[in-house]
């Protein structure tokens, strides 16, 4: 079972936020994702949402841990709710952006084309400075792992709103 995402068709640029159930990783991206653009006032300008490739837990809230860690850096994520990605949603995003290299996989195979496939990314490939390639899934972890995510999360989208934001001001994406 999986929900519908939002239709934003006025928004220039779409991105979603895949990790594996949509209640740690891709949440805490999409609040924070949002958060930027709504800071640089680009809300109305880009289109955010998250899903996971597992449908276990849709239609959940996020992971207790993860509200924690967002709400503890003054972030609301308090109304997620889990959906699953469908694979007919590649042409209502310009970006799907994948946490680590299984997610990416699975999203590859869904993938019907290349222009599909091209649109996939790791999310730590915005942030020249990270050292790793996957953001570590913090589920079976405790509070801290939750927060040392969430700063991964920060660094990478401030990393990827950098780059797309010229073309959102200039009006294209």
């Amino acid at each position: 079972m999986s929900l519908r995402p939002p239709s934003d068709s006025s928004a220039l640029f779409r991105v979603c936020f895949v990790c594996t159930g949509n209640i740690c990783r891709s949440p805490m991206a999409e609040v924070v994702f949002r958060n930027l653009a709504a800071r640089r006032g680009m809300e109305s300008s880009i289109s955010v949402m998250s899903a996971g490739t597992g449908d276990w837990h849709v239609g959940e809230q996020a992971d207790a841990r993860t509200l924690a860690a967002l709400s503890a850096r003054g972030y609301d994520g308090i109304e997620h709710r889990a959906k699953q990605f469908d694979r007919a949603w590649f042409d209502r995003f310009d970006l799907i952006v994948a946490f680590d290299r299984s997610s990416e996989r699975i999203l590859r195979a869904w993938a019907g084309d290349e222009a599909d496939r091209a649109k996939i990314h790791l999310l730590l490939s915005f942030d020249p400075a990270a050292a790793a390639i996957d953001v570590p899934d913090p589920y079976y972890s405790d509070a801290s792992r939750f927060d040392a995510v969430l700063s991964m999360i920060e660094r990478a989208s401030a990393g990827l709103i950098s780059q797309i934001e010229p073309a959102i001001r200039q009006g294209v994406a």
